[in-house]
């Protein structure tokens, strides 16, 4: 039951963080600019604070899935949050990446995303009250404790995946930096305007 529960928290948050998100497309901005050191820094950092994160969403999964308002709540977070980060991508598009930067900054900023990841809110929501009701992980503080374990592994796996992505991409067509921040702007702008669009089809359409 130990091993399953690992299991399944591993493949869950894995399948969590294959979509393009704030997340994955961050990781990309930081390998491309400052190197897959620097990337595997906010990995780390990033999914250690995910552990905690997923512990307390997971305890907080039932709760969470009974309060009406908080998809829009999240969706017009998630719009502010792609515009402000495809505006600063954009911006910097043609700034040349940094050679001096502090070691512990990638660290910082993916202990703070770790623990500000709206879109994980509705993603947990939805899988954690799945898997709880149908008993497939118990809801006791143990198994939430593996099962967040597995959750960081998870998230691990599939950010370095993506680093290493970035990586291969970038050396193998030799795209220079401004094209793969402009296309990551595009991305988040892109996302932006989904959750606005969602938000407008449920106000104005969806009877």
């Amino acid at each position: 039951m130990i091993f399953l529960t690992l299991f399944l928290g591993l493949i869950a948050n894995f399948i969590g963080y294959v979509p393009p998100g704030n997340i994955n497309l961050t990781l990309v901005q930081i390998t491309v600019n400052r190197g897959i050191k620097e990337a595997l820094r906010f990995i780390i950092s990033f999914s250690s604070a995910e552990f905690f994160f997923t512990y307390f969403i997971m305890h907080a999964a039932k709760w969470l899935s009974q309060q009406v308002k908080l998809d829009t709540v999240i969706d017009w977070v998630m719009v502010v949050l792609f515009g402000v980060l495809g505006t600063v991508t954009w911006m910097h598009r043609k700034k040349p990446p940094e050679t001096n930067y502090s070691e512990h900054e990638s660290i910082k900023y993916g202990i703070v995303l770790g623990f500000v990841n709206p879109m994980q809110v509705p993603f947990w929501m939805i899988t954690g009250t799945y898997l709880i009701t149908h008993q497939w992980i118990l809801d006791g503080k143990l198994a939430l404790v593996i099962f967040s374990l597995g959750a960081a592994a998870g998230a691990f796996l599939a950010l370095f995946l993506y680093a290493k992505f970035a990586v291969y991409i970038k050396s193998k067509f030799a795209l220079s930096t401004r094209v793969i921040n402009t296309g990551i702007a595009l991305l988040f702008f892109s996302l932006a305007a989904y959750h606005v669009v969602k938000q407008v089809y449920l106000v104005f359409f969806k009877k």
